[in-house]
C-alpha cells in the first residue's frame, strides 16, 4: 500500500509514525502549487485544517480514538453546507453565505478524523458536465489543461486525480461523480439512493442527488463510504439499516459472480476506444472467474429524455427559494417583484436558468401530464427492466462516459452533445441504485478511460468486490505533470 493513500496516511498518524499537522501543510503546499494549473478549488481552509490536524495529533499522543481516517486529508464539493464557512455551489447567488449548520457528511468526516482542506469548483448548482459552469471560472484535467475534467464535481475530481488530497467528496445527480471520476483517472461512487445524507446538501433534483466518494484507489473509496454512510433521522429518505462493510470483502474476488453486459450502454454514441476498454475489462472479470454475458436494459435507451424532463423539474421548485430575501445575493430594487427578477438574473448563470424554465415548463399547466407524468411513467420502467437484469445478473459493466475527456469550450454552445456526456451515468440515478467508476488503461489519446460497475440497491458488496478485481487487472495508472507540460 502507498505511503500517500488515505488508509496509509492514517494508519500512520495513529501509529504516531505521521503527525497530522506534518500531513496537512503537505497538502496546503500541494493545493499551492497545483491551483494555479487547475482551478480545483473554491475555498482553502488552511487555519481550521491545520487546527483540526493539531487536535488529531494532541488525541493521538494522549491515547484518545481518533478514527479510521485520521489526518487525512479531504476536499469536499462546493454544495455541502460548513457551519460558518462560506457555501456557494460556485453561484453568484449564494454570495457571502455562511451556513449556520454542517452538512451530516462534514460531521461524519470530522467524527472519522478527517481533515477537511478545502472546497472544490463544480458546475453551478451541479448543473452541468464539465465544470465549465461555475461563477468563479473552469476547473481544468490535471491530464491535460486543455480538456475539462468533467462534471458537476470536476473540482473533487481534478483534485484527487491531481494528487494533492487522497480523497474527497461530490455529488451525483446524473452521473457527477462517475463521470469525472472516469476523465480524471479516479475511483469515484454514486451510493445506493439513502444510503449516504443529503442533509446538509444544497439540493438540485431531490430525488436523485447522492453524495459519493472520490479516492486515487478503490479500498480508500470503500473506507470513506464507511465513514458518511448510515442512517440519519434529519433526512427523511435515509435508509435505516446500517451500511455494510464493503471494505472487509476487497479481497473476495468475483468467482462464481454473474456479470452482465447491457448492449444499450454499448452502441450509438460510445467511442471506439471506450468501448475497447469496457471489452477488456469484461475480459478480465471472465478471467478471474465470473460469467459475463451480454443482457439488455431497454429502458435505459430512454432514461436521458426522462432526466432532463424530471431533474430540471425538482431544480423549478428547489432553486425557487433562492430569492434575495433569507440569504445570499440581494439586488435592491423599488418593489419585491423586481428585486426578485434582477437578484435571480443576476445571481443565476445560463445553465441554472436554462433549466429552471425547461422544468417550470414541464410543469405547467396544461404539460404537465404530457411531460413530468411521462417521464415518471419512463422511470418506472428503467426500475423494472433493471430488476428483470438483476435477476440473472450480479453486476453490470458497461462505459462510464462514451468519450475521454472533451476539449475546453468544445461542447458548450450545442447543449445537446453536452447533455449525451451522461448517457451511460443517467439510468443508474433514476433507478436509485449503486454503480462506481473504476479507471481502466487510456483511450487513443492517451488519456483516462473509466469503467462503470453498476449493482442493484444495497449491492455494494458485489459492486465493490468487482472494482477490486478490475483495479488489480487495470494497466499502469496514468500520472499528471500538469506543472511539467504547462
Amino acid at each position: 500500500m502507498s505511503e500517500s493513500t488515505a488508509l496509509a496516511i492514517a494508519a500512520a498518524v495513529r501509529s504516531g509514525d505521521r503527525s497530522a499537522v506534518e500531513v496537512t501543510e503537505a497538502a496546503l503546499a500541494a493545493i499551492a502549487v497545483a491551483e494555479p494549473y487547475l482551478a480545483a478549488f473554491n475555498l482553502v481552509t488552511s487555519e481550521p485544517a491545520l487546527a483540526a490536524a493539531a487536535e488529531i495529533d494532541r488525541r493521538v499522543a494522549a491515547g484518545e480514538a481518533v478514527g479510521p481516517l485520521a489526518g487525512v486529508p479531504i476536499a469536499i464539493k462546493d454544495n455541502m453546507c460548513t457551519r460558518g464557512i462560506p457555501t456557494t455551489c460556485s453561484s453568484k447567488i449564494l454570495d457571502g453565505w455562511r451556513p449556520p449548520y454542517d452538512a451530516t457528511v462534514v460531521g461524519r468526516l470530522a467524527e472519522s478524523g478527517a481533515v477537511l482542506v478545502g472546497k472544490t469548483n463544480m458546475d453551478e448548482f451541479a448543473m452541468g458536465s464539465s465544470t465549465e459552469n461555475s461563477a468563479f471560472g473552469v476547473t481544468r484535467n490535471p491530464h491535460d489543461l486543455d480538456r475539462v475534467p468533467g462534471g458537476s464535481s470536476g473540482g473533487s475530481a481534478a483534485a484527487v486525480a491531481a494528487g494533492v488530497v487522497p480523497i474527497a467528496l461530490g455529488s451525483d445527480t446524473g452521473g457527477s461523480i462517475r463521470q469525472p471520476a472516469s476523465l480524471c483517472g479516479v475511483v469515484g461512487v454514486k451510493p445506493t439512493y439513502g444510503t449516504v445524507s443529503r442533509f446538509g446538501l444544497v439540493a438540485y433534483a431531490s430525488s436523485l442527488d447522492q453524495i459519493g466518494p472520490f479516492a486515487t484507489n478503490v479500498a480508500d473509496a470503500a473506507a470513506l463510504l464507511e465513514a458518511i454512510a448510515g442512517h440519519d433521522p434529519l433526512d427523511s429518505t435515509s435508509i435505516p439499516e446500517s451500511f455494510p462493510p464493503v471494505g472487509r470483502h476487497l479481497d473476495d474476488g468475483v468467482s462464481g459472480l454473474r456479470v452482465g453486459i447491457p448492449k444499450e450502454l454499448m452502441g450509438e454514441g460510445i467511442a471506439p476506444d471506450v468501448r475497447r476498454r469496457v471489452e477488456a475489462a469484461a475480459e478480465s472479470l471472465a478471467a478471474a472467474g465470473a460469467t459475463v454475458l451480454e443482457t439488455s436494459v431497454p429502458a435505459a435507451a430512454v432514461a436521458l429524455s426522462a432526466y432532463y424532463i424530471l431533474a430540471p423539474a425538482e431544480a423549478s421548485s428547489n432553486l425557487s427559494r433562492f430569492d434575495g430575501v433569507r440569504f445570499g445575493l440581494r439586488v435592491d430594487a423599488p418593489t419585491t417583484p423586481e428585486m426578485y427578477d434582477l437578484t435571480r438574473t443576476q445571481g443565476f448563470g445560463p445553465e441554472v436558468k436554462n433549466r429552471i424554465m425547461l422544468g417550470t415548463y414541464a410543469l405547467s399547466a396544461g404539460y404537465y401530464d404530457a411531460y413530468y407524468g411521462t417521464a415518471q411513467k419512463v422511470r418506472t420502467l428503467i426500475m423494472r427492466d433493471f430488476d428483470a437484469a438483476y435477476e440473472q445478473f450480479d453486476v453490470l459493466v458497461a462505459p462510464t462516459s462514451p468519450t475521454t475527456a472533451f476539449g475546453i469550450g468544445a461542447k458548450t454552445d450545442d447543449p445537446l452533445t453536452m447533455y449525451m456526456n451522461d448517457i451511460c451515468t443517467i439510468p443508474t440515478n433514476l433507478a436509485g441504485h449503486p454503480a462506481m467508476s473504476v479507471p481502466f488503461g487510456v483511450g487513443d489519446d492517451g488519456l483516462p478511460v473509466g469503467v462503470q460497475i453498476l449493482a442493484p440497491a444495497l449491492g455494494e458488496v458485489a459492486m465493490f468486490r468487482t472494482a477490486a478485481v478490475l483495479e488489480a487487472a487495470a494497466p499502469a495508472r496514468l500520472i499528471p505533470n500538469f506543472v511539467e507540460t504547462a
